[in-house]
């Protein structure tokens, strides 16, 4: 970064460096009159007191906040992993504070994959996990302690923060042997604070304190809910962990989910967050045990569909066993729509990356395929966005954090900031990002 990199506009310094400047020339001018006078008390005296302590007042705001502006942003960059010049870091914290108002709605492995990437362009994520889970570890602690699952939560967390790889690793530990086997030592930790706050929320608020978190995450309710389908035959699953075992032992389909009780309370900051977003995200995730049970909820999906915020649903890349076998991508969107009505998607992300058989013959022994894009079939005032967002580097086939970001931040650079006028700062901050992140893919 250059020494004219500085004079880039909304770094939050200049101002201060030039209201110094004014400062010391007025308190120069004031007190060299004052001094330069005869001690005769007149208006022209008291004009010169006047100016001479004006001077002293905009020395003392300029250096007050333009410290308090360097502080926030070294602050944040402190546990950054790359050896940056100050000027660099300065620069790119203000760009990630200007970041868009993105909100994604989900849970499992998908929703915190996606969240890896939004955070290198913005600072401003807001995630609204789902409170579903009954299995595992995170059930266990439901069972035996009557909190909430914290599972999703606790990914969802640790894919925001800005803190070192140790951190992050023991977050991830799940012992394996003794009484806690199979425990995860982030979901302990979350109970713990638990037990020592006001309620689930404020736990989590004190968790995102402690791991440096980017963005905020929010439990889509406080209440207790169990999650319930109604199979093809008729029949009723009870429990989020008990419906795909079910589906695939008595080979049904999932014809609707519920919640007990029906009707929860949405958490007021979560319907806040929709409310002030630019870009609602929708997935990506298991369809019916991750997506659908928080937009069931009717005010998170009428906050949605009422929200002038760009609404984007990121497709799953492979169908999934026991909820979305044989699913085509308009499948997937005919599930949502059937269960929140129409409005709620305008974009439509999904892979056309080529998987490899090598990768994709363990899926196929699962009865999984890629999820086809069949365009024909999409209602046309729904755009279809497909690009290549595999990620295969870990042996599975899982989406590519930066290629998913990237997209969505092209879509919101090209469809939301333009509208406004007042955005032209924001618009100039993302470009640019942008254009980094790709001088860095090359």
């Amino acid at each position: 970064m250059l020494f004219w990199d500085w004079l880039k506009p909304g770094m939050r310094i200049k101002r201060w460096i030039l209201m110094g400047v004014v400062g010391i020339t007025v308190f120069a001018l004031g007190i060299a009159k004052v001094l330069d006078r005869s001690p005769v008390f007149d208006r022209a005296f008291l004009l010169y007191l006047y100016i001479t302590f004006l001077g002293i007042v905009m020395m003392y705001v300029s250096v007050r906040y333009g410290i308090t502006s360097m502080l926030t942003l070294v602050a944040d960059a402190a546990y950054g992993k790359r050896k940056q010049s100050i000027k660099d870091i300065f620069y790119e914290q203000r760009a990630l504070l200007r970041g868009p108002r993105v909100v994604a709605i989900g849970g499992g492995t998908g929703l915190s994959t996606m969240l890896r990437g939004l955070k290198e362009y913005t600072s401003n994520i807001t995630a609204i996990v789902t409170v579903a889970d009954d299995g595992g570890g995170s059930g266990m602690l439901r069972q035996s302690l009557g909190m909430l699952p914290p599972g999703d939560i606790r990914n969802c967390l640790v894919a925001l923060a800005h803190t070192e790889p140790l951190m992050e690793e023991l977050m991830q530990y799940r012992f394996s042997e003794g009484d806690l086997k199979g425990q995860n030592f982030g979901n302990l930790f979350i109970a713990a604070m638990n037990g020592i706050s006001v309620n689930f929320e404020d736990a989590i608020k004190k968790m995102s304190d402690v791991l440096a978190v980017k963005g905020r995450v929010y439990p889509v309710t406080l209440e207790d809910v169990m999650l319930h389908a109604k199979l093809s035959d008729g029949s009723i699953v009870k429990g989020e962990s008990r419906i795909p075992e079910e589906c695939i032992e008595k080979n049904l389909k999932i014809d609707n989910i519920f919640l007990e009780p029906s009707q929860p309370k949405a958490l007021e900051d979560a319907l806040f967050a929709i409310r002030d977003a630019d870009c609602i995200i929708i997935g990506p995730g298991s369809l019916y045990t991750s997506i659908l049970p928080n937009l069931i909820i009717d005010e998170i999906s009428n906050e949605v569909k009422e929200s002038t915020a760009m609404k984007v649903y990121v497709s799953n890349i492979m169908t999934q066993p026991g909820e979305t076998t044989g699913f085509k991508l308009s499948h997937h969107i005919d599930a949502i729509e059937k269960a929140c009505g129409k409005g709620i998607i305008n974009i439509v992300v999904a892979n056309d990356g080529f998987v490899p058989e090598s990768h994709f013959a363990k899926y196929k022994d699962d009865g999984q395929e890629k999820v086809e894009i069949d365009r024909e079939n999409i209602p046309r005032h729904i755009m279809v966005v497909n690009d290549n967002l595999v990620d295969l580097t870990k042996g599975f086939v899982r989406h590519s954090t930066e290629k998913l970001s990237k997209v969505i931040m092209e879509l919101i650079l090209k469809h939301t900031l333009p509208k406004s006028r007042k955005r032209l700062l924001d618009y100039y901050y993302l470009a640019e990002r942008i254009k980094e992140k790709r001088r860095e893919e090359n």
